[in-house]
């Protein structure tokens, strides 16, 4: 064998070694931005620095869970934004009004309501996700002010128990970690282990060949969307206790980044590709380079035009390298 036939064959089981387990290539991109920002800013590494970092993340990669399942049968969810800040300000009202317990169950309320509108429009009406779920949201803001000219008078709240969940930390781990362990675990567990999970990958395969084997897919979609709004909800109150204020624009802002954690950790926008745990590691990516651009100083609008290519770039290094074609 030549030694360029030896590189050939290293290069190729390389390749195929990263195919299956593409998160070794973000651990190894995620390691270099932490060291990167280390030499930027030498001590910032610190217990601080990490329990803020996980904090920020937690968030974040629970939002972007909604695209990881969406993205998975080939749609997307455009209104997962919406829908945490309409919980978030729902919560935050109506513990005055209705008290604290009562009003974890009317803030979800909206949230599955919108997601079941959304699984409606695409699993029956046939309605392109991208449409759908940027028109609910459209329509879920609109409803939110109508909502906020009732209630702008009684106040808002932020309960104890949320505050404590989205601030508190113990050492270097956040409160947060408490949900947003098993909820992994669980998101984790049933895309691998679960009959619905496979139905979600199968759909993003081969939509036609899951119709003719028996499979409803609008079934899946109605149960997926009103999934997608659900964690969307629990992520709006989570966010509202680490942010301790509510708005009318409180997680729209969190869209478009958890849309990219979610293809950063290699979720296929085309669908029947991608897993959670790649996810959380980009959500963690995302925050250190959040971070490294703000200690680095670089004004606003160079900041997001660096963080768009630097997002382009890592997700078309990724795709080339875990692709087995």
């Amino acid at each position: 064998m030549t030694e360029a036939a030896a590189d050939g064959g290293y290069g190729i089981r390389f390749k195929r070694l990263l195919s299956e387990y593409p998160v070794i290539p973000l651990i190894l991109l995620l390691t270099a931005l932490i060291v990167a920002l280390e030499i930027i800013r030498p001590g910032i590494v610190n217990e601080r620095w990490i329990a803020n970092t996980i904090k920020f993340a937690i968030p974040l990669a629970m939002l972007a869970s909604c695209q990881t399942l969406t993205m998975l049968t080939g749609g997307i969810d455009l209104s997962v934004g919406t829908i945490a800040t309409i919980s978030a300000f729902v919560m935050a009202t109506q513990v005055t009004l209705s008290g604290s317990a009562a009003a974890i169950p009317i803030a979800l309320a909206p949230a599955i309501l919108l997601g079941l509108v959304n699984g409606f429009g695409v699993g029956v009406c046939r309605v392109h996700p991208l449409i759908m779920t940027l028109g609910t949201g459209l329509i879920g803001i609109g409803c939110l002010q109508v909502y906020q000219r009732f209630v702008i008078a009684t106040g808002s709240e932020v309960p104890d128990y949320l505050a404590w969940l989205g601030t508190g930390r113990f050492w270097i781990l956040p409160h947060s970690l408490l949900l947003f362990v098993p909820f992994a675990i669980g998101v984790i567990f049933m895309l691998r282990r679960t009959g619905f999970g496979r139905l979600l990958y199968a759909l993003g395969e081969n939509e036609n060949a899951t119709r003719l084997s028996g499979v409803r897919g609008w079934q899946v979609h109605l149960a997926l969307y009103a999934l997608s709004g659900l964690i969307a909800g629990i992520t709006g109150l989570l966010y509202l206790g680490l942010i301790k204020a509510p708005s009318l624009s409180l997680v729209e802002p969190r869209l478009l980044p958890a849309v990219a954690a979610a293809v950063i950790g290699g979720t296929s926008i085309f669908g029947g590709r991608g897993t959670y745990s790649g996810t959380i590691i980009g959500a963690l990516i995302l925050t250190v380079l959040t971070t490294m651009l703000t200690v680095m100083q670089i004004p606003e609008g160079t900041r997001r035009l660096l963080f768009g290519v630097i997002i382009l770039a890592v997700t078309a290094i990724y795709l080339r390298l875990t692709d087995e074609s």
